[in-house]
């Protein structure tokens, strides 16, 4: 199993921070996505440009707090833990996936794919927070 960790201070408030990250439908900012599709409340499907399918299914959402769910697809299996906390006027996020390879030859790509996945995360959402927001960037 690869763990990775990325943490940010944003300075945009807790709300802004958390709304952008949980709203399923509006994928647009995420440079990653093709579209995605909402199952259930608990349930929906990310769809990269190249037409590869996750599942998502949410397992705690404490509103500006805390976000988890679990992740699968055909290569990989995995859980994903958002915090976020007010800093100031800011909010720090702290993001952590925790991923099975279901295939050998990933297992030794998973930890890099897993950091670059979530640099790119994170700067696709400082883009969109400034976007939405106006501001400065964010210090990491």
């Amino acid at each position: 199993m690869a763990i990775s960790t990325i943490t940010a201070v944003l300075p945009w408030d807790v709300r802004s921070v958390w709304n952008t990250v949980t709203s399923v439908r509006d994928y647009t900012w995420r440079s990653d996505l093709e579209r995605t599709e909402s199952l259930n409340e608990r349930q929906f499907v990310e769809y990269t440009k190249k037409g590869y399918a996750t599942t998502f299914t949410i397992t705690a959402s404490e509103p500006y707090r805390r976000w988890e769910f679990d992740m699968e697809n055909s290569s990989m299996s995995g859980h994903w833990t958002g915090i976020f906390s007010s800093k100031g006027e800011g909010t720090e996020i702290c993001f952590t996936e925790e991923v099975r390879a279901k295939r050998f030859f990933l297992k030794p790509f998973i930890k890099r794919y897993l950091k670059t996945q979530q640099a790119r995360f994170v700067a696709d959402l400082e883009a969109e927070l400034r976007r939405l927001y106006g501001g400065v960037s964010c210090h990491r």
